[in-house]
């Protein structure tokens, strides 16, 4: 770009009104790291504002939009580990949108524009880290799921459709094709008569496997010798088994690769399914039952083998403990999150494989209609155990911890005997028992059931709940004891003992205090304790702010 373009598109840039999501202007400072992830902002925010590149401009001042000139020099610069900036710039953007870096001698000062390309159907990341811009902010852009989810609805590409180059007829598991076609009979009882006439070329046609003969990249997956799934490279194609102990320790390991059509049950042979007893109330018998049941495995699964991000070269992971199965994949929880997909009940709208879940659906591995996830909580509810924990604080990870175990035989034992509790209430509920944080709206509903008590969002349940689970002891330790009690003590501590330092009455309340209240919060109420009988003229504090030494009132001047 000569000269006079490039002033004619600062010119543009300036006469914006502010600064955008796709536009940031700076004067002189600049850190490598920031920088970066100001790119993947800007990459990320110009493909939602429909902007053919984003722009971070040096030598502008912002508000004013005059230019005052710039000292930054991008391409003598250098980044972490003395590396040279703009090559570690780009080897962090992934996928790389395309950077350009242009210098203007502009009469008023010299500006450095850098231009990145608009992020194309996934978002841009910054080793391994999106940003998204919001306004003039730079934010992750795990905290805007909705915005993510738009990102991805962008594509005009799917890698699982992709054909891959290579790939034949031949590099297709026979086994695999012979389930695929029972399967795809079974979820289309009407094609069954045409389905015996189909050869494989058709079939794989018929099921969008293939297109007009080609291989695609979910045909190796779902169906493809072990050995093929090099071709699949540099995306990778694995689904590891690891068997760990109490003390996370790894006992055992497998690794399987495609056709992942049949190792998904190869995959759930190696899992020990032990037998665990409950008690249900009003008997001596106890129930027996499985620690998982394999259509909740297998659910969690396949979702994580159609929504995994196969380019960003993970693998799925199945790690089993002796009271959980922990089921992890690359690829960010594209429905934003886990209440939504809940309540909606309904099939999602945006898939990262679209073709993949397609096949899959078609040979009966997921359900068109979605709700898998519903099904999943109401599986175990119906078991007795606790609920699945989606674990979505990781950025571009999905995690889905499946207990079990009986996490607490009392809470079971509610599940048990009261049936007229809402999928909601027993989730929230779930949440609590694993000292989990709940929505306001889910407290208020537990609340105004008479299941919680306590202050948001210090919970604890209910005494009436307490009674019925033989939880009466907990409830108390949870609860707390009265304001009056604690305040009667510090008194009578101060009286016996004094002067008293603050030390020795975080020591005689902090164990008598509510369970659910952190250390932090603890100290935090025994000062409202000392701050309300000092306010009442009962104790006075003759030392210093720092090192209080507390005397009752009535005996300061003895």
């Amino acid at each position: 770009m000569n000269a006079q373009e490039l002033t004619a598109l600062l010119d543009r840039l300036r006469s914006e009104p502010r600064e955008t999501e796709w536009l940031e202007f700076k004067e002189n400072r600049y850190d490598p790291q920031t920088l970066g992830e100001y790119l993947s902002a800007l990459a990320n925010s110009a493909c939602l504002a429909s902007r053919p590149r984003g722009y971070l401009v040096f030598g502008v001042q912002d508000g004013t939009h005059e230019v005052v000139g710039t000292q930054f020099e991008p391409h003598g610069a250098k980044a972490k580990g003395n590396q040279a900036l703009l090559l570690w710039l780009n080897q962090g953007l992934e996928p790389n949108p395309g950077l350009d870096v242009e210098v203007l001698d502009h009469p008023t000062g010299r500006v450095v524009l850098l231009e990145v390309g608009p992020a194309a159907g996934r978002p841009v990341r910054f080793y391994g880290k999106a940003f998204i811009r919001v306004g003039s902010s730079k934010t992750e852009l795990h905290n805007h799921p909705e915005k993510e989810r738009a990102l991805w609805a962008s594509r005009t590409d799917d890698w699982s459709g992709q054909i891959c180059e290579g790939a034949t007829l031949a590099d297709l598991d026979p086994e695999a094709l012979a389930m695929a076609r029972e399967q795809f009979r079974v979820k289309h009882p009407r094609l069954a008569s045409d389905l015996a006439g189909w050869d494989d070329a058709t079939f794989l046609n018929k099921t969008k496997l293939s297109v007009r003969g080609a291989v695609t990249n979910s045909a190796l997956l779902l169906l493809g010798r072990p050995e093929s799934s090099t071709l699949l490279s540099p995306a990778v194609a694995k689904i590891s088994w690891i068997l760990k102990d109490g003390q996370n320790q790894e006992l055992d390991y497998e690794h399987f690769e495609p056709p992942f059509l049949l190792q998904v049950d190869r995959v759930l042979e190696r899992i020990r399914n032990l037998k665990i007893r409950a008690m249900p109330s009003g008997t001596l018998f106890p129930q027996e039952l499985d620690q998982y049941d394999p259509w909740v495995l297998r659910e969690a699964l396949h979702n994580a083998l159609a929504h995994q991000d196969y380019p960003m070269g993970g693998r799925v992971n199945v790690v089993e403990t002796p009271s959980a199965i922990l089921v992890t994949n690359v690829g960010s929880f594209l429905p934003g999150d886990l209440d939504t997909v809940i309540q909606q009940d309904a099939p999602q709208e945006i898939y990262r494989n679209t073709l993949l879940a397609g096949a899959m659906v078609n040979l009966n591995m997921i359900d068109t209609q979605g709700g898998g996830i519903k099904r999943m909580f109401q599986k175990q509810r119906a078991r007795f155990l606790p609920m699945p924990d989606y674990d979505l604080s990781e950025p571009g990870r999905v995690k889905v911890t499946i207990p079990g175990h009986i996490l607490d035989e009392h809470y079971t034992q509610l599940l048990m005997e009261r049936a007229d509790l809402d999928l909601w209430q027993v989730i929230a509920l779930d949440r609590v028992q694993k000292r989990q944080k709940i929505s306001r709206e889910a407290y208020l509903r537990l609340k105004g059931a008479g299941l919680l008590e306590g202050r948001y969002p210090n919970l604890i349940i209910a005494g009436p709940v307490a009674r019925l689970t033989g939880q009466k002891a907990r409830h108390i330790r949870e609860r707390g004891l009265t304001r009056k009690y604690y305040l009667e003590l510090i008194e009578e501590l101060i009286r016996e003992h004094q002067p008293i330092p603050r030390s020795e009455i975080d020591r005689l309340l902090m164990d008598k205090l509510p369970e659910v209240l952190t250390e932090e919060q603890k100290k935090t109420r025994i000062h409202s304790l000392l701050d309300q009988l000092s306010k009442h003229g009962r104790i006075v504090n003759r030392g210093s702010r720092a090192r209080p030494a507390w005397h009752l009132a009535d005996t300061t001047s003895k």
